[in-house]
């Protein structure tokens, strides 16, 4: 039993010394990132480039999610903007950063990105974000459908005018994957 706490122990501060590490806004990992929805981390720590994910994929410390770099370049030009079941398996097939489990986010994970503090850009986003290619005239679909239209699922756009909107699933929309823990809501 005494060996255990002392096992237990020595984890415990070896955590604690791997949590106080300091920021780093590329690096090949271990990250030990501690999301939680109710901290706020200025965009120059807050998201880290993951090298060893040949710099094509970003974790958000603040979420713990990690999304596309550059969601534009990670699909032909063809296939940047798609109708929800096409931008659905698109998502779970991509192998972003040589790894699969990839999905469309839900409407709230997208909404943790939106940030007027971009506003200067056009593109609101936090100032100092890794993003690549996010375009201002596009809404991006989430996995989120519309419980009462549930022929309609949510998107988020990301100009000064971007807001939340629900459109039919037969409309073409930007697609930004995601990985990490969530539900998928599908609903065709």
């Amino acid at each position: 039993m005494k060996f255990i706490i002392v096992q237990a122990s020595l984890l415990a501060t070896g955590l604690v010394i791997a949590l106080a590490a300091p920021a780093q806004t590329t690096a090949a990992g271990p990250y030990y990132a501690t999301p939680s929805w109710d901290q706020q981390i200025p965009a120059a720590t807050r998201f880290i480039v993951l090298s060893n994910w040949d710099s094509k994929a970003v974790l958000d410390r603040e979420t713990g999610l990690v999304w596309e770099r550059d969601p534009l370049n990670e699909r032909s030009p063809t296939f940047a903007q798609e109708v929800f079941g096409n931008a659905v398996s698109l998502c779970i097939q991509s192998h972003t950063g040589g790894r699969k489990g990839w999905r469309l986010p839900s409407i709230s994970e997208l909404q943790s990105l939106y940030d007027a503090s971009g506003a200067s850009s056009g593109l609101m986003l936090p100032i100092g974000h890794p993003f690549k290619n996010i375009q201002t005239l596009v809404n991006y679909w989430s996995s989120t459908t519309d419980a009462i239209y549930v022929q309609t699922a949510y998107a988020q756009g990301f100009s000064s005018r971007g807001s939340v909107i629900t459109d039919f699933k037969s409309q073409r929309l930007g697609i930004w994957c995601v990985r990490g823990p969530g539900g998928n809501n599908y609903s065709n």
